[in-house]
C-alpha cells in the first residue's frame, strides 16, 4: 500500500509539473526538446492552480450529487460516515484536529439527530506505516460523542485503509447486524466512487453527500491567477478520477453502472453478494431482489432491471432453477 501511495503522486500536478520543469532545465543545453519540456512543465503547475480550471474539475464531481436538505433525506438502517476527514489528538495536540473534510461528521451527527438512523458506523482505520495508536473511526466517535451522539449509538468499523475496505469491512459488519439500508456520508467530490464501491460490496447505500468545495460566485480575472488552494482542489479531484479509473480496473466497482442495481449479477466474493449462479443470493440481497418498487430507495431502475441486466443464458438457467424447485415440491408449471 506505501507503494501506491507513492506512486500516485506522479499525478500530482505539482509533481508532475516539477518533474518536467527540472528535466526541461537539464535538457535545454542540449537539445530544443527541452525548451518544450520546461513550458509543459510551466502548463501542468499554471492550468490546475488557476481557480477556474479548480472549479470545473471538482463540478463536474461534486454535481452528481446536489446538496439536500436534512429533513428531505431519506431513513435507513444506519448512518456510514468515512473517514479522511479528522486527524488524531497527537502530541502537542489534546484534542482530534478538525480537517477539510470534516463536515463528513459534523452531516453524519446532523442526520443522527434528526431521526434518519438510529446508528452511525464510523469507518476508518490508520494508514499502516503510522502509528496505530489511533484509528480514524475511534476518533470519530469522540467527536459524535461530544457533538450529543450516545456511545451505544456509534459503531467502530477501525481496520480500513483505503474506500474498497471501507466498504468491504462494512458489508461484513452491517451482515451481521442485519442492517439492510445505510445513508452514506462523504465528501460529494469522493461520493461518486465510494457510493459505486459500496454498491458493488452488496450494500444498498443511498448518497448523503456534504463537504462541498464549489460554490457560486461571481467570476473576476483572479480567477486565472494561480493559487496553492486551487491546486489542491484541481488535484483531489485528478485523484478521483485516476483513482475510479483504478478501482474499475482492480474490478472493485462497476463502472458501467450496473452496480447501482443491487443483486444484480457481479464477480463473487465471500461473504459479499451472489454466491453461484443468479438467483442463489446472500441473505441481505435476497431482500434488495424480492422488495419490488422498495428497492428504488436505492436505485430508479427497480427490481426489474435486476432481471433486465442479466444475460439470456443467466435468465434462462434462473428459470430452470425455480422450475425445478416447483417441481420439487409437486407443483406443475405449464
Amino acid at each position: 500500500m506505501f507503494a501506491t501511495k507513492v506512486l500516485s503522486l506522479l499525478i500530482h500536478p505539482l509533481v508532475l509539473g516539477m518533474l518536467l520543469v527540472g528535466g526541461g532545465s537539464l535538457l535545454w543545453g542540449w537539445h530544443r526538446s527541452g525548451a518544450v519540456v520546461l513550458v509543459g512543465g510551466i502548463l501542468v503547475l499554471w492550468i490546475p492552480a488557476t481557480p477556474v480550471t479548480s472549479d470545473w474539475l471538482q463540478g463536474t464531481l461534486e454535481s452528481r450529487y446536489p446538496p439536500r436538505p436534512v429533513a428531505a433525506t431519506p431513513s435507513a438502517g444506519a448512518i456510514v460516515v468515512l473517514g479522511g476527514s479528522v486527524g488524531a489528538p497527537r502530541p502537542p495536540r489534546v484534542h482530534p484536529d478538525l480537517q477539510d473534510a470534516s463536515d463528513r461528521v459534523w452531516h453524519a451527527a446532523r442526520l443522527y439527530h434528526a431521526g434518519k438512523a438510529p446508528l452511525i458506523i464510523a469507518s476508518g482505520g490508520a494508514l499502516p506505516w503510522r502509528d496505530q495508536q489511533y484509528s480514524e473511526a475511534s476518533v470519530i466517535q469522540t467527536l459524535l460523542e461530544s457533538w450529543g451522539v450516545p456511545p451505544d449509538s456509534v459503531l467502530l468499523e477501525p481496520g480500513s485503509a483505503n474506500t474498497y475496505q471501507n466498504a468491504t469491512n462494512t458489508a461484513t459488519l452491517i451482515g451481521k447486524k442485519g442492517i439492510d439500508r445505510v445513508l452514506l456520508v462523504t465528501s460529494a467530490l469522493h461520493m461518486r466512487r465510494a457510493l459505486a464501491t459500496f454498491r458493488e460490496a452488496g450494500i444498498r447505500a443511498r448518497p448523503a453527500a456534504t463537504d462541498y468545495q464549489v460554490i457560486d460566485t461571481r467570476r473576476t480575472a483572479l480567477d486565472i491567477v494561480p493559487s496553492a488552494e486551487a491546486l489542491a482542489g484541481s488535484t483531489a479531484a485528478i485523484r478521483e478520477y485516476v483513482g475510479y479509473l483504478v478501482y474499475a480496473w482492480r474490478g472493485w466497482i462497476d463502472p458501467g453502472g450496473s452496480a447501482r442495481v443491487l443483486g444484480s449479477k457481479r464477480r463473487s466474493r465471500p461473504g459479499l453478494g451472489p454466491s453461484g449462479p443468479p438467483g442463489r443470493w446472500a441473505p441481505h440481497e435476497q431482500s434488495a431482489v424480492t422488495a419490488g418498487n422498495e428497492d428504488r430507495w436505492s436505485c430508479p431502475y427497480g427490481a426489474d432491471a435486476v432481471y433486465q441486466a442479466w444475460s439470456d443464458k443467466d435468465r434462462e438457467r434462473l428459470r430452470g432453477e425455480k422450475l425445478q424447485e416447483l417441481s420439487k415440491a409437486g407443483l406443475q408449471v405449464h
